[in-house]
This record gives structure tokens, C-alpha cells and sequence, in this order.
């Protein structure tokens, strides 16, 4: 509008970058933590229908000491090398991990809500490392149900046929994989979450 009138943008008026260039540093190391964890294969624990992962743990530390755009970004980058890890190293539900409603969407909302959940109990309890516990818990158990959901919701028959299963038994399969898979990841992130990000936070703060 500025322009068709010839109106000029006010003078030192600058279009603010997306990110910040501590931001950038953050995602980006957490980003290479994330792949050389899944590319020395430290960072996924081989089960019979799929590969357990603590890739999520980056995501997560990312969101809470950088906040949530910097978890989505991690996160984004987590569901790219997803893919990437169906393509090169298939497991038997690897084709559900080509689609980005389970490989990406998922964790990118690890961040998101690891973020706002913290944000929303931080004063609740006496300890910060209480707080941060249960954001590391919940950041998990988004990364676990939202991909499990997803492949119920869209992959249900092909999950039954791959494991030669009835479709009725789709569900209690995906519950099952929730609990034995979902909590340990979620207690395993949330003892790494805690004490990362009580040092990262205290870094940050003396620079």
C-alpha cells in the first residue's frame, strides 16, 4: 500500500530475521546432536516393529531454553532426518515415517508443548527441576502419541497386515507400544532434560 501510494517505509525500520543468531547457534547444535545421534544409532533403541527413540530429548532442551520456536525448528529438523532414516535404514513400519503427518507434525509439537506446559506449572513448585521434569516427561509422551496416533488413525489396516494381526487388534497393540515404548522414554527425558537445561539456563544467563 506504502509503495502504490509512494510512501516510503519510515527510516531504520528493519524486518526482524526469524531468528536470532544465538537461536540459529542453538538449533543448529541441537539439530547435530540430534542426527549424530541417530546416524551412530546411540539415539534409537531397535525393537521388532519399529525403532524406540530419545531423538526428542534435543527437541525438547531446545524448546526450554530457547523457547518454542527454536524447539519447533529442532524438531522440523528431528522429522526431515526421520524420513531420511526410513529411507536408508527400513524398518517394518518404516513406510509410515515417509508421510509427514507422522515422521514431521509430531515433532514439531514436541517443542510447542514442552514449552507451554512448562511455562504453565513453572511457579507451582518450589523446585525449577520439578517443572522441568514434567515438561521433559510431557514433550516424550506428545512425540509418542502423536506418532502412534497417527499411524492408528491413518496406517491401521496396513499396521494389521505388516504384523499379521486382526484390525481390531490394531488398537491394544498401539497402547501397548504407547506404555512399554512411551514411558521409558518419557522417565529417560525427563533425567536429561533436567540437568541440561539447568546448566544451559545458567550459561546463558552469565553471558
Amino acid at each position: 500500500m506504502q509503495k502504490e501510494m509512494g510512501m516510503k517505509a519510515p527510516a531504520g525500520v528493519t524486518k526482524r530475521a526469524l531468528f536470532t543468531t544465538r537461536e540459529l547457534t542453538i538449533i543448529g547444535m541441537l539439530s547435530g546432536i540430534t542426527m549424530l545421534l541417530g546416524l551412530t544409532g546411540y539415539g534409537f533403541i531397535p525393537l521388532p516393529m519399529m525403532k524406540a527413540t530419545i531423538l526428542h530429548v534435543p527437541v525438547i532442551i531446545g524448546a526450554l531454553v530457547a523457547g518454542p520456536r527454536v524447539g519447533a525448528m529442532v524438531g522440523f529438523i528431528f522429522g526431515c532426518f526421520s524420513i531420511f532414516q526410513a529411507v536408508t535404514s527400513p524398518v517394518v513400519l518404516s513406510f509410515a515415517f515417509l508421510n509427514p503427518l507422522i515422521s514431521i507434525v509430531p515433532r514439531v509439537l514436541i517443542g510447542i508443548g514442552a514449552y507451554y506446559i512448562y511455562k504453565g506449572i513453572e511457579g507451582a513448585f518450589h523446585k525449577q527441576s520439578i517443572s522441568l521434569a514434567i515438561a521433559g516427561l510431557c514433550g516424550s509422551m506428545i512425540n509418542t502419541i502423536g506418532v502412534m496416533g497417527g499411524i492408528y488413525l491413518i496406517y491401521a489396516k496396513d499396521f494389521a497386515e505388516v504384523r499379521n494381526i486382526p484390525l481390531d487388534n490394531v488398537v491394544n497393540i498401539i497402547l501397548g507400544i504407547c506404555a512399554f515404548n512411551g514411558i521409558p522414554e518419557a522417565i529417560v527425558s525427563a533425567v536429561i532434560t533436567v540437568p541440561v537445561v539447568v546448566v544451559l539456563k545458567k550459561v546463558m544467563k552469565n553471558k
